[in-house]
This record gives structure tokens, C-alpha cells and sequence, in this order.
């Protein structure tokens, strides 16, 4: 296998790289599983900048550190194909289209007070972001998934993130460590233990209540960034108990409509960072929000994977890998149960999700042809079935 340490990396051509994630940045919908999946489609699958065991790697490692999934998958990619500087370029060029299209939006809602087709179209995209989710949770499952230890591990994280409405960082810890007794040599294991250790000892930055509003959603979003696991699916919880219920920034209405706005908009689903931050501060508010949610990723992807580019070979380090996959197929499973809890309300919008699974199962359909059908069906059904449910609460 080609090693991944950085002077093979820097063999990759810059130019090239960022224009993937730039043009991955306005066309990727379907939240962090689907724009992981669409990055192992086209990145092992055609253009052959990873192997299968590189991104299986690089998705466990992402997965078990706080933060974003996605965003943090392509910094590591990029780390891998054009190093360190190739990181931080590949990386803001994945979240600049989302930051521009979500700030627009968020300029559009505050200056005309609302965004009427909002509503529509999240009643029509919804269900689809949830096919999007599964049909890429069934391909990362076929990369990464060998046995009966790591489906078992996978049952459990679904079983808690239901149960407790949220994903648990000590699951993907728990998981790791258990693979490194069943995979691993349970005699040698200090690389491995390190490797767990790091996400734990992720820096605590708590949302002081001191300061100017622009340094407040800093530090709220820095913490968001640093603390939340997993996947902008599940951040949802804690964003809503710090935005709506501690600070007062936005009503219940306004989170909603945050929310549904970064789950249509191309990118990661924590772009609802941007939108927030331009509702509460205006243009600088959406900037530093942007830079809250997202810098942390860079930071603690670029000290985990030199690590990982060391000691990969490292039976410890393999079998952390494979429990930390593990937790990541349940609990995102168990994120898309969640979604779908405010996605699917009734027969129309189950109709779409399964219609959609089906379409993406049978034909290699576009995720942005998607989202654009489904959204032009909830334009055109929402007024006329006019469902209450939509957009009035978290379920």
C-alpha cells in the first residue's frame, strides 16, 4: 500500500485538489455521510487518490474526533494528497461555497423577514437528505465493515444515540479500545492508547458570557467545533439549548429555519453555523461563526495525522481504526433515525425518502439532480397539503 506520509503527499497537485473541493463545496448535498460517500465514489473509485484502506482509515480517525465529519475527512485528504499547506487550502476551499450561498441567505432572510419557500423546500428535501444519508451509510458500510465484533459495535452506538438523543464521545473511545483488545496486541498497546487519548484531551473552550456578541459566537462555536462528536446531524441538541435557550440569539422558529437552511444548502450540515452568526451579528457575526464551527477541525486533524501516518502499520492502531468505523456506521445510523424524526411526517414525505433510496440504489443518480426534484415537489405540494407540522418544532 502507498504510505501516506506528507513528502508522498506533496505530490499532488495543488491546483487540482482545490478545485475538487471548491467545486465538492457547491455541489455536495446531502450532509456529512453523503459528502463522504461522494468523496470515496469519485476519490477511490476515479481518480484514485486513496486506496480503500486509506479512506476506511481516514474516516475512522475523522469520525473519532469532535467536530464535523466531513469537513474533517476532506482536510485529511488533503493533508494526504498535498500536506500540511494543502490542508488548510483544500479545506476552506470545501467550506467557501457554503459560506457564501449561506451568508447570502442569511442576508435575504434578515432583510426580508422571511423566507417563505423555506418551508416548501425543506418539506420536499428533507426526506431525501435522509435516503442520501442511508444509501452512503450502506456504501461506507461495504468499505469498512469485515465482521460480526465491529456490527455488534455498531448495533450498540445506534442503540445509545437513539436512546439518548445525541452522540456520546466515550462511544467511539469504548470502540476503539475494543478493538484494540480483539484486533490488536493488547501487550503493546502505547501508540494506540495515545492515538484513543487525543480526542479526549481536546481543548474545553467554554462560551464566556463576557465580551463583545462578535467574541461570544466565537467561543460558542469554537466549543461547538472542539466538543460536539460526530456529525452536524446530531449537533442539533446543542446548538439549540446555547442559541435558543442560554444566550436568546434566535427564537424557536429561527433555529428551525437555521437548521433547514443547512440541511439544503450544499456542504456540511453545520454551515448553519454562518447563517446563525449573520441572524445575530450581520456579516462579521456569520464570519467568525465560520471560522468557530470549522477551525478546530483543521487543528485537530493536522496533530492526529501525522500520527496516523507513523504508526498505521501499528496493530493497535489497526484495531482502534476498526472499532472506531464501527461507531461511527451506529451512531449514524442513529443520527438518521433522528433526522428523520423532523424530515418524515407524513405519507408524502415517506413516499420521498422511499422513492429516493430506491432511485439511488437502482441508478447512479446526481445528489444535486436529486435534492433540485425533491425541492421542486415540496414547492408544489407544501401549499397545497399544507402540513403543520413542518418547521414547528423539534420532535
Amino acid at each position: 500500500m502507498t504510505t501516506t506520509t506528507t513528502t508522498n503527499a506533496e505530490r499532488g497537485n495543488m491546483g487540482e485538489m482545490v478545485r475538487y473541493f471548491l467545486r465538492l463545496g457547491f455541489l455536495g448535498f446531502g450532509g456529512p455521510v453523503a459528502l463522504v460517500g461522494q468523496m470515496e465514489r469519485e476519490l477511490v473509485n476515479d481518480k484514485k487518490w486513496l486506496t480503500k484502506e486509506q479512506m476506511r482509515e481516514t474516516i475512522a480517525i475523522c469520525q473519532s474526533l469532535p467536530g464535523p465529519l466531513a469537513i474533517q475527512v476532506g482536510i485529511f485528504i488533503a493533508y494526504l494528497r498535498c500536506g500540511f499547506w494543502g490542508a488548510w487550502a483544500g479545506g476552506w476551499a470545501f467550506i467557501l461555497p457554503n459560506f457564501v450561498i449561506v451568508a447570502a441567505l442569511g442576508a435575504l432572510y434578515v432583510h426580508l423577514g422571511d423566507l417563505k419557500a423555506v418551508t416548501g423546500i425543506f418539506y420536499g428535501v428533507s426526506p431525501a437528505v435522509i435516503a442520501l444519508i442511508l444509501h452512503s451509510c450502506y456504501r461506507l458500510a461495504k468499505l469498512g465493515m469485515e465482521d460480526w465484533l465491529q456490527w455488534a459495535m455498531a448495533a450498540v452506538c445506534l442503540a445509545v444515540t437513539v436512546i439518548l438523543q445525541a452522540e456520546v464521545a466515550l462511544l467511539f473511545i469504548g470502540a476503539g479500545i475494543v478493538g484494540i483488545i480483539y484486533y490488536g496486541h493488547i501487550k503493546r498497546p502505547g501508540v494506540a492508547l495515545q492515538f484513543a487519548v487525543i480526542p479526549a484531551a481536546a481543548p474545553a473552550v467554554a462560551p464566556v458570557a463576557t465580551g463583545s456578541t462578535l467574541g461570544k459566537l466565537l467561543l460558542f462555536f469554537l466549543k461547538a467545533g472542539s466538543l460536539t462528536f460526530g456529525s452536524g446531524l446530531v449537533i442539533v441538541p446543542f446548538l439549540e439549548q446555547g442559541l435558543v435557550q442560554q444566550y436568546g440569539w434566535l427564537n424557536e422558529r429561527e433555529f428551525l429555519v437555521a437548521v433547514a437552511i443547512g440541511m439544503m444548502s450544499p456542504g456540511p450540515v453545520v454551515i448553519t453555523a454562518t447563517f446563525v452568526g449573520y441572524l445575530v451579528a450581520g456579516f462579521w457575526g456569520s464570519l467568525v461563526s465560520t471560522v468557530g464551527i470549522f477551525l478546530p477541525s483543521f487543528l485537530l486533524v493536522l496533530i492526529v495525522a501525522p500520527l496516523l501516518a507513523r504508526h498505521r502499520k501499528n496493530p493497535n492502531v489497526q484495531g482502534f481504526v476498526k472499532g472506531a468505523y464501527a461507531a461511527a456506521i451506529g451512531t449514524i445510523l442513529g443520527a438518521s433515525f433522528l433526522l428523520g424524526k423532523i424530515a418524515i411526517g407524513d405519507w408524502l414525505t415517506a413516499l420521498i425518502g422511499i422513492v429516493s433510496l430506491a432511485v439511488l440504489f437502482r441508478w447512479k443518480v446526481s445528489n444535486p439532480m436529486l435534492i433540485a426534484v425533491t425541492a421542486v415537489v415540496g414547492l408544489i405540494a407544501y401549499p397545497i397539503l399544507q402540513p403543520d407540522w413542518v418547521l414547528t418544532g423539534l420532535k
